[in-house]
């Protein structure tokens, strides 16, 4: 079965690519379809704007998709960036390496620990069918200091619970197995296996 994936992320393409290299999906992306992927993110949740990416794309491609929508949410910030994660403070700077100097940036008011977590929503819509999400989340802090050279965005400085690495100190096969979007993946793969 041809299963869309809903991203043009090139760090989310490889994530999804391992995260369901043991499926019997055949993974598409928009870029390969001659799709633009070009859904405007007006959800207040994470799962509202997944649903929205997956059921647009599976709209025009007429193919089962699946989609995500992910978040840094720091404590200290009242759990921000959340839903803006990969447009926090875009007008000033927009790149990863930006958006953490500027998080840590804004951290700087307050002490240490930054207790953070990652949150993963997926959206699995089926033409002519419902569409259904699945969470995953995942507890840590934010460090100063940027470790690893896995993974993207944010990673760098997130310092996963109980492994003494940050989400970048991983490689793609241990990510796999901590991850907040391989938690959700894992639960929609589990419905799309039986589909």
């Amino acid at each position: 079965m041809k299963l869309l994936i809903a991203t043009t992320n090139a760090g989310k393409k490889r994530e999804f690519l391992s995260l369901l290299s043991d499926s019997n999906l055949m993974l598409v992306f928009p870029d390969e379809l001659g799709i633009k992927m070009d859904v405007e993110e007006t959800g207040v949740t994470y799962a509202e704007n997944a649903i929205l990416k997956a059921e647009t794309l599976c709209k025009l491609s007429g193919l089962v998709t699946l989609a995500d929508d992910t978040g840094l949410e720091v404590a200290a910030l009242g759990g921000r960036p959340g839903l803006y994660s990969a447009r926090y403070s875009r007008a000033v700077v927009n790149s990863d390496t930006g958006r953490r100097v500027e998080l840590l940036k804004e951290l700087d008011q307050f002490p240490q620990p930054w207790l953070a977590k990652f949150v993963c929503v997926t959206a699995v819509a089926f033409p002519g069918e419902g569409t259904q999400t699945f969470d995953g989340e995942v507890s840590g802090e934010i460090i100063r200091e940027e470790r690893g050279d896995f993974g993207f965005g944010y990673d760098r400085i997130f310092l996963v619970s109980g492994l003494a690495k940050t989400m970048a100190e991983l490689n793609l096969d241990e990510k796999n197995l901590h991850s907040h979007r391989a938690i959700a993946v894992n639960q929609a793969k589990i419905l799309l296996q039986t589909y």
